[in-house]
């Protein structure tokens, strides 16, 4: 099955592109010091084409080429597969044990900088960095900090590109009823005196977005592009080096509902899942994934060995209404939809979550509420629904209902049987809630939101 507008397939390709993208200056032949390096990347990259490393000819082009050197970007290590980095060590003629001593670092130590990687001797990290390789872990540039604990990021990318991810203390009870041990634990009480630390992390798949929902925000960015499955997963790794997670003590949940559509770079997403799983440590368990409604891909994902659970945003009842909000209803429709979740084999005490933003006036009203509860009857699919208050804010027209509807919506929802919640809205203040995200910095009345540059507080940042 074709890939729906993928084009970062996997890790390898994604640092071809890196190379053939490089946006760096022109290097000055001087002294033959640069030729020689580039020449000697070259032939290395032959003999890493041969054996399918991640590197290849095209790539050093520049070597053999007339004019001016162009000197190619970093190559991040942090997406490599534990093959990619046994294809490096064996090019470099490094023992073979070198390459596991690698992946421990890039995703159990998460390590930032090649020189912290200290089970490697000191002579094969720096022949790494004369290769141009770097850890590759994403660096966050901005911090904006919620009363409520949230806090959103923006993270930079190698290329100068940034994009958006939220760390949510406690979760946003995104989970609760999906059938997941995540789930069970947002419906318990916290523990007293519990020494580990529960927290959701809203993970980006794309910079800005093409579906275009009416109300979200990131809408209004487009597509920039796709993201490699390290800038994937990197975020991960940057916000829990922030955070000081310790994987395997502290109960961690990732959403990929971040800026873009999954399922818009399928191969990226996946990849990076298998990341984040095999050398993060973090189940797929507690990872959920957000789509449009992108048919081929929800059926492709279903054969999945390893992969989260799923949501689909569904907010209409009717293809009329869900056209005029979601316009990737007109590709697919409800009824596609439907029968796409209907074949996804589902794992003991799963759920699929249908996520429903309540827009005033639009589509919460009593009546779509007993639509959406014969929508949701359906025989041998278990599921849940996630009720969301839309998050607003300047330049979308709808409105956020009150409270009480919201309530009286769940209410009418689980007198028909079907299991209802509500999401709790989490970093409104900051643009951080579900849809919020399009890298905004000002405030009300244009007040910076920024708390943080670069890990450092604000208020000791010079400015002027």
């Amino acid at each position: 099955m074709q890939n729906e507008g993928n084009t970062t397939a996997n890790p390898i390709s994604s640092i071809r592109a890196r190379f053939q993208a490089s946006r760096a200056g022109d290097a000055p032949r001087g002294d033959g010091k640069d030729v020689r390096e580039v020449e000697r990347m070259r032939v290395i990259g032959e003999d890493m084409a041969r054996v399918g490393s991640p590197a290849s000819p095209e790539l050093f082009a520049a070597a053999s080429a007339p004019g001016p050197v162009n000197v190619p970007q970093l190559l991040p290590m942090f997406g490599l597969t534990l093959n990619d980095l046994t294809q490096v060590v064996q090019q470099m003629r490094e023992p073979a044990y070198r390459a596991t001593q690698l992946w421990d670092g890039l995703y159990s130590q998460r390590v930032e900088s090649l020189d912290d990687l200290t089970t490697l001797p000191k002579a094969f990290r720096e022949a790494l960095k004369q290769a141009r390789y770097e850890s590759g872990v994403p660096v966050i540039q901005e911090t904006f900090r919620s009363v409520d604990g949230t806090e959103r990021y923006l993270i930079r990318l190698a290329d100068g590109q940034t994009v958006e991810t939220v760390w949510m203390p406690g979760g946003d009870e995104g989970e609760a009823g999906d059938g997941s041990e995540a789930g069970a634990e947002e419906e318990d009480e916290p523990a007293a005196g519990r020494d580990y630390k529960r927290a959701t992390i809203c993970v980006s798949s794309q910079v800005g977005c093409a579906v275009n929902c009416q109300f979200c925000f990131t809408a209004k960015l487009g597509l920039q592009r796709n993201l490699t499955a390290g800038e994937i997963a990197g975020q991960v790794a940057a916000v829990l080096n922030r955070q000081g997670v310790e994987i395997g003590k502290d109960r961690i949940n990732l959403v990929f509902m971040g800026m873009g559509e999954p399922f818009l770079n399928y191969d990226a997403f996946m990849e990076a899942v298998r990341l984040l799983v095999a050398g993060m440590g973090i189940p797929e368990s507690r990872m959920t994934v957000s789509t449009s409604g992108i048919v081929p891909a929800i059926l492709r994902f279903g054969g999945e060995p390893v992969r989260p659970k799923l949501a689909i945003s569904l907010n209409a009842t009717d293809n009329e209404m869900r056209g005029k909000i979601m316009p990737i209803t007109k590709k697919w429709n409800i009824e596609a939809l439907l029968n796409a979740a209907r074949a996804v084999p589902l794992r003991p005490r799963e759920r699929i979550t249908f996520e429903y933003v309540l827009l005033k006036g639009v589509n919460d009203r009593k009546a779509h509420a007993n639509a959406l509860a014969g929508l949701m009857t359906i025989p041998g699919l278990p599921l849940k629904v996630n009720l969301i208050a839309w998050n607003g804010g300047a330049g979308i027209p709808y409105e956020a209902p009150a409270p009480e509807v919201v309530r009286a919506f769940q209410e009418r929802l689980r007198e028909s049987m079907v299991p209802a919640y509500i999401r709790r809205p989490r970093g409104r203040d900051i643009y951080a809630a579900c849809g919020q995200l399009k890298r905004t910095a000002a405030g009300p009345g244009g007040s910076s939101m920024v708390t943080e540059v670069a890990g450092i507080p604000l208020s000791r940042v010079r400015t002027g």
